[in-house]
């Protein structure tokens, strides 16, 4: 029996957990779903990555509303993806931050991964009515940019590409605590269709230079203690490497890209196949990993026609 589309089959609600990682620094959790920072100062509240619609977006107001009452300034976007910024309407942020290179990464492409990603996600786009359009920064940076939220200090970094060419991070010094978006996942798969497969492990590895005490991750459970963390930082390094290498060996001595599917599940099924998103992601993890052997740096943009063509032909 073929499998139900991407995520169209898993429509049951996750268990929220609003979990702090640091002094009143919080990570907002749900079972592998999308999560969200915050970031509490002196005078008001940093979000961090503003899930997929203003209705699920104020599930974590309503999460801020029991810490703090403090004014909601700022919205940090780690990434251009949908799931990620089309709720940042709800938080009535007065700044909104991204990379340059994920700002220009909406111009090329948001537009497109919006369709696609509502195709995939039903269940991450309830009340998708409410979203007014694409969600543009008021302020971008290329490599560095903090921000001082009274005496709290919050660096805003591109470390390198990664799950996206434009991934960046957030680190907030006094608690020595990262919010990292998907370049770390735990527990989850890591969603590589618009990956720079051979820069992430590097990116991993400048993330673990901060020997940092806690990592809110993309998805999964929060991170605390140095231990989870390194654990969290190793397993999906190896997870972008299984994914990727038995790929490239096949694309690059001339196979199929079904041939490539079959050598990345003999890699990957027998250490992942549990997590969260594994069967969702893996097909469009192939067809970028089988892109990048053969030398395409950018990835393909994905619209709700190209996946379904891709979905048929090796998940189908």
């Amino acid at each position: 029996m073929a499998k139900a589309f991407a995520s169209q089959g898993d429509l049951a609600e996750k268990k929220i957990s609003f979990t702090e990682v640091g002094r009143d620094l919080w990570a907002f959790t749900a079972e592998g779903d999308p999560n969200t920072g915050v970031i509490i100062g002196d005078d008001g509240v940093m979000i961090v990555d503003a899930q997929a619609t203003p209705r699920l977006a104020n599930k974590v107001v309503e999460k801020v509303r029991t810490v703090t009452d403090k004014p909601i300034k700022y919205v940090v976007l780690t990434h251009y993806h949908a799931v990620r910024v089309l709720g940042a309407s709800a938080y009535g942020a007065q700044q909104v931050f991204m990379s340059d290179k994920a700002r220009a990464m909406v111009v090329e492409r948001g537009q497109q991964d919006w369709e696609s990603e509502f195709q995939r996600f039903p269940r991450l786009f309830q009340g998708h009515e409410s979203i007014p359009g694409l969600t543009w920064p008021t302020m971008t940076f290329k490599d560095r940019m903090t921000v001082f939220m009274g005496g709290r200090r919050v660096d805003l970094m591109h470390l390198g590409r990664a799950h996206t060419a434009g991934d960046i991070v957030a680190h907030v010094p006094d608690q020595n605590v990262m919010f990292t978006g998907d370049i770390v996942e735990y527990h989850s798969a890591c969603y590589c269709g618009d990956a720079h497969f051979n820069d992430w492990p590097a990116t991993i590895e400048a993330i673990r230079a901060f020997d940092v005490d806690a990592i809110a991750p993309g998805r999964g459970d929060a991170l605390q203690g140095r231990d989870l963390v390194r654990k969290a930082l190793d397993n999906t390094a190896d997870f972008v490497r299984s994914t990727y290498r038995p790929v490239a060996r096949v694309a690059l001595g001339g196979g199929t890209l079904k041939q490539a599917w079959d050598a990345c599940r003999a890699e990957c099924d027998p250490k992942y196949s549990t997590y969260a998103i594994y069967e969702h992601c893996l097909p469009f993890n192939v067809a970028r990993a089988y892109d990048e052997a053969l030398g395409v740096d950018t990835p393909r943009i994905w619209t709700a026609e190209r996946d379904r063509e891709m979905w048929d032909a090796l998940q189908g």
